[in-house]
């Protein structure tokens, strides 16, 4: 007989997330804080390391089977899973970090993009800091439309209505999604980023999502490149990636990879986060 993890928390086991949340946007505000032209992406990862582990947690991509560092670094025509190295970042380049850690067991996952300052090309970081900001602005309208969605369904109905109110025409991942997390980064339920027929599990307390919108200037199609790891658009189109943990809980929800639990991020949409108690 198989028996299945419920997809719901508990109280406690909720209040056990916050910290491992914590330490994820702690460790991408490190790497914030030193990307410029000039850097190396494997001097991002080390960076992130260095962070998780001085707060005694792990890097859980480096759980990942074949995965031995501590970031995603994706640039340019890159939207998920770059591999970081000895790249170097260049003025103009748009940058999506993606990390997470485990402390005690349980796990956050968060993901970020950012474009480098270029005074040559005005309208290439225009360009790319426009699509960088609409992914953005639909992962709030996704973690918005979860604190009262009676279903999984609604956040994507949610994301892809944002983007596509944008009028930018911008392609949405399909392969790539959303998941559950806990005691593993990634668990059941997918959380799609656009319209699904199927509406999905119910939200209800106890739920805890990594809503991540993947999109790209061009076509959504994607291949893998040579590293096995590294998804880029097909049409060479830049993509953005931006992601939180989010929590569902008896008062409300929370945004658990944020250092104010989600407060700016959701204002503009009129919901208040709750602390989980």
């Amino acid at each position: 007989m198989v028996l299945r993890r419920s997809i719901y928390k508990s109280p406690a086991q909720l209040r056990a997330m916050v910290e491992p949340g914590l330490i994820t946007a702690a460790a991408l505000d490190a790497v914030r804080a030193l990307v410029a032209p000039g850097v190396t992406t494997g001097e991002l990862d080390a960076a992130a390391s260095a962070l998780i582990t001085s707060r005694g947690a792990v890097s859980n991509f480096q759980m990942v089977r074949g995965y031995r560092h501590t970031i995603c670094a994706s640039v340019n025509e890159q939207v998920v899973h770059g591999i970081p190295g000895d790249r170097v970042l260049e003025p103009g380049d748009i940058l999506s970090i993606d990390a997470g850690a485990q402390y005690k067991g349980w796990n956050g996952d968060s993901a970020f993009s950012v474009v480098l300052p270029d005074a040559a090309r005005p309208e290439v970081v225009a360009e790319r800091q426009r699509l960088s900001d609409v992914t953005e602005g639909s992962l709030w309208a996704g973690i918005a439309a979860m604190a009262s969605a009676r279903h999984i369904g609604e956040i994507g109905t949610a994301v892809q209505g944002y983007i596509d109110a944008s009028g930018e025409g911008y392609g949405i991942l399909r392969e790539y999604v959303g998941h559950g997390i806990g005691r593993k980064m990634h668990e059941s339920p997918s959380v799609f980023n656009y319209r699904v027929a199927d509406p999905g599990p119910e939200v209800r307390p106890g739920l805890v999502l990594a809503i991540e919108p993947m999109v790209v200037i061009g076509d959504q199609a994607t291949f893998i490149e040579d590293d096995d790891w590294t998804v880029s658009t097909l049409d060479g189109t830049a993509g953005s990636h931006w992601e939180h943990s989010v929590a569902v809980h008896d008062g409300g929800i929370w945004v658990l990879t944020a250092a104010d639990g989600g407060a700016a991020g959701l204002a503009p949409f009129g919901v208040t986060p709750t602390p989980i108690g």
